[in-house]
């Protein structure tokens, strides 16, 4: 089941979600301060490419450090992030089919939000 939606979610939304995350990826990257939001938005993009069987937990080592980048990551970006997600999410709700995809959309807002000290790992 969770490999048909996630060829489902590949389809119709997880494809340009990863293509998304990748490209911020890319531009932080290139500004050097700011390739831990660089490494954190690859991380995304790889859970926006296939998230069905995986889900994000805290990581027990994050720190001030993580807790200082998240706070300067949600007023440049997390916030636009996670408005996508939810007008993403809603929309997908409105058909049948997709209401697993709209609900795997809401469940990317908090690693969007706050994308470092989060870690994703596959579900038990």
């Amino acid at each position: 089941m969770r490999l048909l939606l996630n060829l489902i979610w590949l389809v119709f939304c997880g494809f340009w979600m990863a293509i998304g995350y990748l490209i911020a990826g890319i531009i932080c990257c290139v500004l050097i301060i700011t390739i831990p939001f660089g490494l954190a938005s690859f991380r995304i993009a790889n859970y926006a490419f296939w998230p069905f069987g995986r889900t994000i937990e805290p990581r027990a080592e994050a720190g001030v450090a993580s807790l200082l980048g998240n706070i300067i990551w949600i007023v440049f970006a997390g916030w636009w992030l996670a408005i996508g997600h939810i007008v993403t999410g809603v929309l997908l709700c409105v058909t049948i089919i997709g209401i697993p995809l709209g609900i795997a959309n809401f469940k990317m807002i908090p690693v969007s939000l706050v994308p470092l000290g989060a870690r994703i790992v596959p579900v038990r």
